[in-house]
Protein backbone atom coordinates (compact mmCIF):
# COMPACT_ATOMS: atom_id res chain seq x y z
CA UNK A 1 0.00 0.00 0.00
CA UNK A 2 1.16 3.39 -1.04
CA UNK A 3 0.52 6.26 1.12
CA UNK A 4 0.69 9.98 0.62
CA UNK A 5 1.03 12.40 3.73
CA UNK A 6 1.15 16.01 2.96
CA UNK A 7 4.29 17.16 5.29
CA UNK A 8 7.76 16.19 5.62
CA UNK A 9 9.20 16.69 8.85
CA UNK A 10 5.84 17.11 11.09
CA UNK A 11 5.17 14.77 14.13
CA UNK A 12 2.44 12.80 12.18
CA UNK A 13 4.63 12.60 8.84
CA UNK A 14 7.47 11.30 10.97
CA UNK A 15 5.38 8.70 13.38
CA UNK A 16 3.81 7.50 10.06
CA UNK A 17 7.24 6.92 8.18
CA UNK A 18 8.71 5.00 11.85
CA UNK A 19 5.79 3.07 12.09
CA UNK A 20 5.02 2.14 9.05
CA UNK A 21 5.98 -1.24 7.65
CA UNK A 22 7.82 -3.69 4.59
CA UNK A 23 4.65 -3.57 3.06
CA UNK A 24 2.99 0.16 3.39
CA UNK A 25 5.46 2.90 1.33
CA UNK A 26 5.25 6.24 2.82
CA UNK A 27 5.31 9.13 -0.16
CA UNK A 28 5.52 12.80 1.49
CA UNK A 29 4.03 15.42 0.12
CA UNK A 30 6.03 18.94 0.79
CA UNK A 31 8.08 22.09 0.34
CA UNK A 32 9.15 22.90 -2.09
CA UNK A 33 6.92 20.55 -4.51
CA UNK A 34 4.02 21.07 -2.65
CA UNK A 35 2.85 23.58 -0.57
CA UNK A 36 -0.48 23.82 0.91
CA UNK A 37 -0.97 27.91 0.59
CA UNK A 38 -0.51 27.28 -2.80
CA UNK A 39 -3.92 25.54 -3.83
CA UNK A 40 -2.59 24.64 -7.31
CA UNK A 41 0.60 22.45 -6.69
CA UNK A 42 -1.01 19.46 -4.92
CA UNK A 43 -3.34 18.13 -7.40
CA UNK A 44 -0.20 17.37 -9.96
CA UNK A 45 2.20 15.84 -7.21
CA UNK A 46 -0.49 13.52 -5.91
CA UNK A 47 -1.51 12.24 -9.24
CA UNK A 48 2.38 11.72 -9.99
CA UNK A 49 2.80 9.86 -6.42
CA UNK A 50 0.22 7.54 -7.15
CA UNK A 51 -1.00 6.25 -4.16
CA UNK A 52 -3.69 4.48 -2.88
CA UNK A 53 -4.97 6.87 -0.01
CA UNK A 54 -3.51 10.00 1.15
CA UNK A 55 -3.37 11.76 4.72
CA UNK A 56 -3.77 15.09 4.81
CA UNK A 57 -1.46 16.17 8.05
CA UNK A 58 0.20 18.80 7.51
CA UNK A 59 -1.29 22.08 9.07
CA UNK A 60 -0.65 25.84 10.59
CA UNK A 61 -0.11 24.89 13.82
CA UNK A 62 0.90 28.63 15.58
CA UNK A 63 -2.37 28.66 17.62
CA UNK A 64 -1.04 32.23 18.78
CA UNK A 65 0.53 33.29 15.36
CA UNK A 66 -2.80 32.14 13.63
CA UNK A 67 -4.48 35.51 15.51
CA UNK A 68 -2.35 38.03 13.31
CA UNK A 69 -1.90 35.29 10.39
CA UNK A 70 -5.72 34.67 9.32
CA UNK A 71 -5.10 34.52 6.13
CA UNK A 72 -2.33 31.74 5.62
CA UNK A 73 -3.92 29.93 8.59
CA UNK A 74 -7.08 29.50 5.87
CA UNK A 75 -4.65 28.88 3.11
CA UNK A 76 -3.14 25.75 4.96
CA UNK A 77 -5.50 24.70 6.99
CA UNK A 78 -8.51 24.94 5.09
CA UNK A 79 -8.09 25.84 1.29
CA UNK A 80 -4.89 23.15 0.86
CA UNK A 81 -7.02 20.04 2.24
CA UNK A 82 -10.13 21.02 0.38
CA UNK A 83 -8.10 21.08 -2.96
CA UNK A 84 -6.04 17.75 -1.33
CA UNK A 85 -9.62 16.35 -1.01
CA UNK A 86 -10.50 17.20 -4.69
CA UNK A 87 -7.26 15.65 -5.99
CA UNK A 88 -8.22 12.82 -4.20
CA UNK A 89 -11.56 12.19 -5.16
CA UNK A 90 -10.19 12.95 -9.03
CA UNK A 91 -8.27 10.02 -8.58
CA UNK A 92 -10.86 7.86 -6.88
CA UNK A 93 -8.96 6.83 -3.54
CA UNK A 94 -9.79 8.30 0.11
CA UNK A 95 -8.60 10.70 2.14
CA UNK A 96 -8.09 10.76 6.22
CA UNK A 97 -7.40 14.68 7.54
CA UNK A 98 -6.28 15.17 10.92
CA UNK A 99 -7.91 18.14 12.41
CA UNK A 100 -8.32 19.23 16.54
CA UNK A 101 -10.46 19.67 19.87
CA UNK A 102 -9.39 23.46 18.95
CA UNK A 103 -12.94 23.12 16.44
CA UNK A 104 -14.96 23.37 20.43
CA UNK A 105 -15.21 26.23 22.70
CA UNK A 106 -14.18 24.19 25.73
CA UNK A 107 -17.71 25.12 28.28
CA UNK A 108 -19.05 21.46 27.87
CA UNK A 109 -18.72 19.43 31.08
CA UNK A 110 -18.05 16.36 29.69
CA UNK A 111 -16.07 14.80 26.75
CA UNK A 112 -17.21 16.00 23.48
CA UNK A 113 -18.77 13.32 20.84
CA UNK A 114 -18.43 13.70 17.35
CA UNK A 115 -21.99 15.76 16.64
CA UNK A 116 -22.19 18.20 19.43
CA UNK A 117 -21.64 21.94 18.01
CA UNK A 118 -19.01 22.94 16.70
CA UNK A 119 -17.86 26.91 17.92
CA UNK A 120 -13.70 27.76 17.74
CA UNK A 121 -11.97 30.17 20.10
CA UNK A 122 -9.69 31.75 17.38
CA UNK A 123 -8.42 31.86 13.93
CA UNK A 124 -6.57 28.57 14.61
CA UNK A 125 -9.60 26.68 15.04
CA UNK A 126 -11.62 28.67 12.84
CA UNK A 127 -9.30 27.18 9.85
CA UNK A 128 -9.08 23.93 11.08
CA UNK A 129 -13.14 23.63 11.53
CA UNK A 130 -13.00 25.43 7.75
CA UNK A 131 -10.46 22.52 6.70
CA UNK A 132 -12.79 19.75 7.85
CA UNK A 133 -15.83 20.95 5.99
CA UNK A 134 -13.74 21.89 3.13
CA UNK A 135 -12.66 17.95 2.53
CA UNK A 136 -16.23 16.87 3.32
CA UNK A 137 -17.38 19.11 0.42
CA UNK A 138 -14.69 17.89 -1.90
CA UNK A 139 -14.81 14.31 -0.88
CA UNK A 140 -18.19 13.11 1.19
CA UNK A 141 -16.35 9.94 2.00
CA UNK A 142 -13.49 11.41 3.68
CA UNK A 143 -12.70 10.37 7.22
CA UNK A 144 -11.96 13.17 9.71
CA UNK A 145 -10.05 12.74 12.45
CA UNK A 146 -9.83 14.89 15.57
CA UNK A 147 -7.40 14.64 17.96
CA UNK A 148 -5.52 16.84 20.55
CA UNK A 149 -2.63 17.62 22.60
CA UNK A 150 -0.01 15.85 20.46
CA UNK A 151 3.41 15.05 21.34
CA UNK A 152 6.04 12.74 20.35
CA UNK A 153 10.15 12.07 20.00
CA UNK A 154 9.83 14.39 16.76
CA UNK A 155 9.48 18.06 16.36
CA UNK A 156 8.19 20.40 18.90
CA UNK A 157 6.27 19.32 21.95
CA UNK A 158 4.57 20.21 25.22
CA UNK A 159 6.88 17.22 26.38
CA UNK A 160 10.14 18.50 24.59
CA UNK A 161 9.68 22.00 26.12
CA UNK A 162 8.97 20.24 29.62
CA UNK A 163 12.15 18.44 29.58
CA UNK A 164 14.38 21.95 28.17
CA UNK A 165 13.13 24.10 30.60
CA UNK A 166 13.38 21.40 33.31
CA UNK A 167 16.97 21.01 32.36
CA UNK A 168 17.43 24.69 33.21
CA UNK A 169 14.68 25.87 36.00
CA UNK A 170 13.65 23.92 39.44
CA UNK A 171 10.52 25.69 39.06
CA UNK A 172 8.11 26.00 36.66
CA UNK A 173 4.43 27.45 36.48
CA UNK A 174 2.03 25.24 34.21
CA UNK A 175 -1.65 25.50 33.70
CA UNK A 176 -4.19 23.82 35.72
CA UNK A 177 -7.54 24.65 34.60
CA UNK A 178 -7.30 23.33 31.16
CA UNK A 179 -8.14 19.50 30.68
CA UNK A 180 -7.63 17.56 27.75
CA UNK A 181 -6.48 13.66 26.75
CA UNK A 182 -2.26 13.49 25.79
CA UNK A 183 -1.63 12.08 22.69
CA UNK A 184 1.33 10.38 21.08
CA UNK A 185 1.70 11.15 17.55
CA UNK A 186 3.08 7.16 17.02
CA UNK A 187 -0.20 6.03 18.78
CA UNK A 188 -1.47 8.30 15.54
CA UNK A 189 0.13 7.04 13.05
CA UNK A 190 -0.60 3.09 14.03
CA UNK A 191 -4.62 4.28 14.34
CA UNK A 192 -4.13 6.08 10.62
CA UNK A 193 -2.18 3.20 9.42
CA UNK A 194 -5.12 0.58 10.02
CA UNK A 195 -7.90 2.66 8.82
CA UNK A 196 -5.77 3.89 6.13
CA UNK A 197 -5.43 -0.44 5.35
CA UNK A 198 -9.49 -0.56 6.20
CA UNK A 199 -10.38 2.18 3.83
CA UNK A 200 -8.50 0.50 0.83
CA UNK A 201 -9.06 -3.24 1.46
CA UNK A 202 -12.70 -2.35 1.58
CA UNK A 203 -13.72 0.83 0.63
CA UNK A 204 -17.56 0.36 0.01
CA UNK A 205 -18.14 -1.04 3.68
CA UNK A 206 -15.50 0.86 5.80
CA UNK A 207 -17.33 3.76 7.85
CA UNK A 208 -16.46 7.48 6.81
CA UNK A 209 -17.22 10.66 8.52
CA UNK A 210 -15.81 12.47 11.77
CA UNK A 211 -14.38 10.35 14.49
CA UNK A 212 -12.39 11.03 17.85
CA UNK A 213 -8.96 10.14 18.03
CA UNK A 214 -6.81 10.95 21.58
CA UNK A 215 -5.19 9.08 24.05
CA UNK A 216 -7.10 7.30 26.86
CA UNK A 217 -7.01 8.73 29.76
CA UNK A 218 -7.05 12.68 30.52
CA UNK A 219 -5.26 15.43 32.76
CA UNK A 220 -5.02 18.64 32.50
CA UNK A 221 -1.19 20.68 31.33
CA UNK A 222 -0.02 20.39 35.14
CA UNK A 223 -0.86 16.94 35.07
CA UNK A 224 1.25 16.25 31.82
CA UNK A 225 3.84 18.06 33.14
CA UNK A 226 4.16 16.51 36.01
CA UNK A 227 4.06 12.67 34.36
CA UNK A 228 6.87 13.86 32.38
CA UNK A 229 9.11 14.85 34.94
CA UNK A 230 8.44 11.55 36.55
CA UNK A 231 9.47 9.66 34.14
CA UNK A 232 12.13 11.64 33.68
CA UNK A 233 13.80 11.59 36.65
CA UNK A 234 13.28 7.89 36.80
CA UNK A 235 15.64 7.76 34.19
CA UNK A 236 18.19 10.49 35.32
CA UNK A 237 16.84 12.84 33.42
CA UNK A 238 15.76 16.63 34.11
CA UNK A 239 13.06 17.34 37.03
CA UNK A 240 11.47 20.50 38.22
CA UNK A 241 8.82 21.39 40.50
CA UNK A 242 5.43 21.66 38.88
CA UNK A 243 3.25 25.49 39.97
CA UNK A 244 -0.29 25.15 39.19
CA UNK A 245 -1.47 28.05 37.67
CA UNK A 246 -4.78 28.70 36.24
CA UNK A 247 -5.13 30.37 32.74
CA UNK A 248 -5.48 33.70 33.68
CA UNK A 249 -1.90 33.38 35.34
CA UNK A 250 -0.37 32.69 31.53
CA UNK A 251 -2.47 35.06 29.08
CA UNK A 252 -2.06 34.30 25.46
CA UNK A 253 -3.33 35.71 22.55
CA UNK A 254 -5.45 33.09 21.13
CA UNK A 255 -8.15 31.72 24.10
CA UNK A 256 -7.85 27.90 24.62
CA UNK A 257 -10.65 25.30 25.27
CA UNK A 258 -10.74 24.80 28.96
CA UNK A 259 -12.03 21.24 28.47
CA UNK A 260 -10.32 19.46 25.47
CA UNK A 261 -11.42 15.91 26.37
CA UNK A 262 -12.57 13.77 23.72
CA UNK A 263 -15.21 10.98 23.44
CA UNK A 264 -13.82 7.99 21.48
CA UNK A 265 -16.53 5.77 21.42
CA UNK A 266 -17.28 5.39 17.88
CA UNK A 267 -13.92 5.09 16.74
CA UNK A 268 -13.58 1.89 19.02
CA UNK A 269 -17.16 1.08 17.64
CA UNK A 270 -16.54 1.23 13.93
CA UNK A 271 -12.89 0.69 13.48
CA UNK A 272 -12.20 -1.26 16.74
CA UNK A 273 -9.03 0.92 17.71
CA UNK A 274 -8.47 2.59 21.16
CA UNK A 275 -5.41 4.24 21.88
CA UNK A 276 -3.34 3.23 24.73
CA UNK A 277 -3.17 5.27 27.92
CA UNK A 278 -1.68 8.49 27.84
CA UNK A 279 0.79 8.02 30.73
CA UNK A 280 2.51 4.27 29.20
CA UNK A 281 2.48 6.62 25.85
CA UNK A 282 4.28 9.62 27.67
CA UNK A 283 6.73 7.19 29.08
CA UNK A 284 7.73 5.74 26.18
CA UNK A 285 8.47 8.95 24.51
CA UNK A 286 10.09 10.28 27.73
CA UNK A 287 12.61 7.29 27.53
CA UNK A 288 13.46 7.85 23.80
CA UNK A 289 13.68 11.61 24.59
CA UNK A 290 15.81 10.97 27.43
CA UNK A 291 18.10 8.30 26.05
CA UNK A 292 18.32 9.03 22.51
CA UNK A 293 17.48 13.16 22.17
CA UNK A 294 17.28 14.15 18.88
Amino acid sequence: MRIAVTGKVGQVVSSLIERAGDSVEIITLGRPQVDLADAATIAPALAAAKPDAVVSAAAYTAVDKAESEAELAFAVNATGPGALAQGAQALGIPIIHISTDYVFDGTKPEPYVESDPVKPLGIYGESKLAGEQAVLAAAPDAVILRTAWVYSPFGANFVKTMLSVGAVRDELGVVDDQHGCPTSALDIADAVLAIAARLVGDPAGSARGVFHLVGSGEGSWADMARAVFDASRALGGPDAVVKRIATADYPTPAARPANSRLNCARLAQTYGLRLPDWHTSLDTVVQRLIQAPN
